[in-house]
């Protein structure tokens, strides 16, 4: 492994070394939190309150604390890895200006007031920020270290995806159970946006010898692989994406060309040379991806709060099927809406 040498390190660039480590920029990402704000107001507007504007706020705040906490740990750990990176060498861990007794603090700490901020939220949103931080351990933190491994790496960095929907969730309401079809779904989509920068990561190094040398995983890979996971990915996410449209909002299956198109032009930009999708907080300078985005955010979120029985008549079913006696359980449910009947809390009532 390359060693480097050590240098003088001034104060002022110790401490913005010790930011750097925390990739603020990458809170971009809390942007996949917001599904799991939205589905729930969907249902059950009464939620929606001054209270939960200011709850939102923190919990933004303590989502982006454990985010950048895992970011920490991810780039000291990696920094002799990524001395082997032609960009990522010049990562500040990786020069040796970051000082690694106090990252190791720095983690810590993040972490620790990340958690204690979801407590005064709710204990559900406290547990789930602490999971996406365990699973951080999981992912940069040998013996375990799953970022080694094939297809490993891409599953267990993708769980974050599902994690931030449920703290978004849980920030709405510690009441209502997310549908176990989004979920799923939202884990797959993250699948397929990892396994395609691991796609254009491969690409950009060329050399198997040397990408196997800075990432393990890449001793496996090869691009037929990746782009057959890339594949399986794709098609497990809109088969539970599928199935939470039918079972849940039928309206949102007229966006489904723009959920598509978007993949299609997030495929497109992953065999450019040093692709945007190597760093995902760079996306936004691809203006026909934002668009496609944007476009697709604007009108699933509409469809969520648009009823159109004339819709549901349409994909009424045509074949005759055996139809099982109710359970109490699904009786509970009515014939549009998600969630169990329940009674909302009178202080959000």
């Amino acid at each position: 492994m390359n060693e480097i040498a050590i240098q003088p390190v001034s104060l002022g660039e110790r401490i913005r070394a010790h930011i750097a480590i925390a990739r603020l920029d990458h809170s971009i990402k809390n942007l996949f939190v917001l599904p799991g704000v939205i589905v729930p107001l969907s249902t059950y507007p009464a939620l929606f309150t001054p209270h939960l504007l200011a709850t939102l706020v923190l919990a933004f705040v303590s989502i982006t604390l454990v985010a950048c906490s895992n970011y920490v740990i991810n780039e000291v750990l990696d920094a002799p890895f990524d001395r082997l990176h032609p960009i990522k060498k010049n990562r500040p861990a990786a020069r040796g200006v970051v000082n690694i007794p106090v990252a190791y603090v720095q983690w810590v700490a993040m972490m620790l007031v990340g958690v204690g901020l979801g407590l005064l939220i709710n204990r559900m949103f406290a547990l789930t920020a602490l999971f996406l931080w365990i699973m951080g351990c999981f992912y940069n933190i040998s013996p375990i270290r799953t970022k080694d491994k094939p297809f490993l790496d891409v599953l267990t960095e993708s769980i974050n995806n599902p994690l931030r929907m449920l703290l978004g969730w849980y920030a709405v309401s510690a009441v209502l159970v997310p549908p176990i079809s989004l979920l799923i779904a939202y884990w797959m989509i993250g699948c397929y946006f990892m396994a395609l920068k691991r796609f254009s990561e491969l690409n950009e190094i060329g050399d198997r010898a040397v990408a196997g040398s800075y990432r393990k995983s890449f001793q496996y890979y090869t691009p037929e692989r990746l782009l057959v996971s890339v594949l399986f990915y794709a098609s497990t996410a809109m088969l539970f994406t599928g199935a939470f449209i039918i079972r849940y909002r039928i309206e949102l299956i007229l966006g489904f060309p723009l959920v598509a198109l978007t993949m299609a032009i997030y495929l497109q930009i992953s065999f450019k040379p040093q692709s945007a999708v190597q760093n995902p907080e760079k996306l936004y300078r691809e203006p026909m991806l934002m668009a496609s985005f944007l476009a697709t955010s604007l009108v699933m979120g509409l469809l969520l709060f648009i009823h159109m029985p004339r819709l549901e008549q349409f994909f009424t079913p045509t074949l005759p099927a055996v139809q099982a006696p109710a359970t109490p359980v699904q009786n509970s449910f009515n014939s549009h809406t998600a969630f169990p009947a329940i009674k909302v809390p009178s202080e959000i009532a």
